[in-house]
This record gives structure tokens, C-alpha cells and sequence, in this order.
């Protein structure tokens, strides 16, 4: 499908497989965020805050601006997940506390009508197992366990929380042959596609 690549240097997706995906899943901890969780009281109330990378947030805007679900599966329950989500407009969060995230995406995709068959994934630890080994694009971030790399089709460049997602949603688009296309209309809808030419002195 892919050559794999642990420097993600020249990765390449089946444009084939690509075409197929449907929904592209993420794990929260150790992908979309570095794996961090910091802890606190906030007014006498427990808090958990999470960092996130906003290049990643775009990157995952990309992916849903070209027509394919976006869902996030993580296997801890946090209101730090479920903000970032909105904030992204992405209406699909899937939180179970016992990290059984196979049924629950299983459930998610049946009551859509969609299979593990039309799915990416982007994982990088031990809960992610289940889910990378029924997918059809699996995908691992640098930092991964050695386990979830040795699934995955792709291992991006870049680490979790650093730029991984967004690198996981490039080459998707790329693969789909509407990347180039998705950066012009984002682009465009800020008055920014136009080329700009430089005024005569």
C-alpha cells in the first residue's frame, strides 16, 4: 500500500487505497497531543489540560473540508478532548475510559453504513493495537511503540502533538490528488489565492 519509512522522508500512500478511505480516525494522547496530561485544581475542581498543535487542528480541517469524517477515539475520558473537538467542529468523539476503542468504532461505522475497510487510523500505543491491525490504512506517529510501527503502512516524520496529524492528513490528501487543491480554496476563502504582482517604480 505504502513504503514504510520510520523518517517519513518520501513517504508514498496508495493513491488506490487513498481513494478508498472514508473516515480518518485519531487518538488523542501521544498523536494529537505530545502525550502530556497536566493536572491541577482549578476553584477547589480537578482539572486536566492537554497540549494540542494547531497545525494539526488545520490538517484535520483539510481532511473535512474534502468530504471525509474525521473522529477521534481516545481511550481516556477528558473535557480537554472534548473542547478541542469543538472548537474544530468535529461532532464524532468517541472517550471510553476502559481504551476499548474496536467496538466503539465499530459501532460508530455501522450506524453509518461504513467498514474498518473505508478507515485510517493514526495511533501510537498499545490501546491502538486492535483498531490499526483491522484498518485499511494504518498509520503510526514517530514516537509510536514498536508494536504500532510494526503495523503500520505509514510512520510519519514528524512526533505526536508535533506536527503528526497534520503529516497523516497531507499525505492522505496528497495520495487522493486533492491536496493541491484543498491549500488553493483555503487560500481563496481568505483573499489570499490571488498571485500578487509587484507594483512598477
Amino acid at each position: 500500500m505504502a513504503r514504510r519509512e520510520s523518517s517519513g522522508a518520501g513517504l508514498v500512500i496508495d493513491p488506490a487505497v487513498a481513494r478508498r478511505i472514508a473516515v480518518v480516525g485519531f487518538d488523542v494522547d501521544g498523536v494529537l497531543t505530545d502525550g502530556g496530561v497536566y493536572l491541577g485544581l482549578v476553584a477547589d475542581h480537578a482539572a486536566e489540560c492537554k497540549r494540542f498543535h494547531v497545525p494539526d487542528g488545520l490538517g484535520l480541517k483539510m481532511l473535512q473540508w474534502a468530504g471525509l469524517h474525521v473522529i477521534i477515539v481516545s481511550g481516556r475520558v477528558s473535557e480537554a478532548t472534548t473542547l478541542r473537538a469543538r472548537e474544530l467542529g468535529i461532532p464524532d468523539v468517541i472517550q471510553d475510559d476502559g481504551a476499548q476503542k474496536l467496538p466503539a468504532l465499530e459501532r460508530w461505522l455501522g450506524a453509518r453504513r461504513l467498514t474498518l475497510a473505508q478507515c485510517a487510523f493514526v495511533g501510537d500505543d498499545l490501546p491502538d493495537v486492535p483498531v490499526l491491525k483491522r484498518v485499511a490504512l494504518p498509520i503510526a506517529v514517530h514516537n509510536a511503540c514498536a508494536e504500532v510501527k510494526a503495523l503500520a503502512t505509514v510512520v510519519t516524520g514528524a512526533e505526536g502533538g508535533r506536527g503528526a496529524a497534520r503529516e497523516a492528513a497531507e499525505l492522505i490528501l496528497k495520495a487522493r490528488g486533492v491536496w493541491d487543491e484543498r491549500v488553493e480554496a483555503y487560500l481563496n476563502d481568505r483573499g489570499d489565492g490571488a498571485e500578487r504582482t509587484i507594483p512598477a517604480r
